[in-house]
């Protein structure tokens, strides 16, 4: 399995991306899956993209961002390419984003047919710039569960639309992660990996808190501490060189549990390190 770390777990951080780039490169990370808040602020450094991380044989898996599905078609269509022309100046094949703001159950027909057009038109473009386009299984959308996965890939029905399958939320939605896995893995392009104490702790993960710099952190735990069980999970992916995923963490102490749950991933999946490239920048070790 390839492993990134996610810039977002930074979001409150004051550190460049140079350092984050070194860091991951010598602690056995293969990529950095780009905020796309991030990548838009880094449009204007020229020296900065896909060749330039790869000097540390790293690479840009997945843009992620927030597409505004509700929004007037051609600020959706602006956006949507702007995140395109930013995903390959990464070389990143994957962007993400959510679908719609409403869970499956609390949606009508019509606007789930409205939800499903609009994801259609962004696969069509994000084709073109021979990018696939993900939607994230997340609760409070019309992917917030296994059947409702399912019945939106075949509403959209266009072959560039991935699943980032996140399966904490997968979980979250009442569904077994393995079984959900099984049954979706043709359509799944990327994982986030993340875990909780209880179930009783989910609202940390809701935006208003996430997003918050004095946010509550209370109930994130590293991967192979949680409710759910990444070791029988990860057991599906062992052996799949072609996999993809981040580690998402929103908590503190992040270079330590970003190290830890990289070495338990590696360990779940048989990923091998040693991979990278010399880096050119001092720096590589342990924090």
């Amino acid at each position: 399995m390839k492993l990134s770390l996610c810039t977002i777990t930074f979001r409150h951080h004051l550190v460049s991306l140079e350092d984050l780039a070194v860091w991951a490169a010598g602690n056995g990370f293969q990529g950095i899956e780009l905020w796309g808040a991030h990548a838009r602020n880094m449009a204007g450094t020229s020296n900065r993209d896909g060749g330039w991380l790869a000097e540390f044989g790293l690479s840009v898996p997945m843009v992620s961002d927030y597409l505004p599905l509700d929004g007037a078609p051609d600020t959706l269509v602006r956006k949507t390419l702007d995140l395109c022309r930013l995903a390959q100046r990464w070389g990143a094949r994957k962007i993400r984003t959510f679908a719609g703001g409403s869970g499956s159950a609390e949606t009508p027909p019509e606007r789930q047919s409205f939800i499903a057009e609009r994801l259609r038109t962004l696969c069509g473009l994000a084709a073109d710039h021979d990018l696939s386009l993900l939607v994230e299984i997340h609760p409070g959308t019309l992917a917030d569960s296994l059947k409702a996965t399912r019945a939106l890939i075949a509403a959209v029905n266009h072959p560039a639309l991935k699943v980032n399958f996140d399966v904490l939320h997968v979980w979250e939605g009442g569904d077994d992660p393995v079984t959900a896995h099984r049954a979706l893995r043709p359509h799944i392009g990327h994982y986030h990996l993340k875990n909780i104490r209880d179930r009783a702790d989910l609202t940390v993960f809701e935006p208003a808190n996430v997003y918050a710099a004095a946010g509550r952190r209370d109930g994130m735990v590293p991967l192979f501490d949680g409710a759910v069980d990444y070791r029988r999970f990860l057991s599906e992916l062992a052996g799949d060189p072609a996999a993809e995923g981040s580690l998402e963490w929103f908590g503190d102490d992040c270079y330590a549990v970003l190290r830890r749950d990289r070495d338990g991933v590696a360990k779940a999946t048989a990923l091998t390190a040693g991979n990278a490239r010399p880096l050119r920048a001092a720096g590589m070790a342990r924090q």
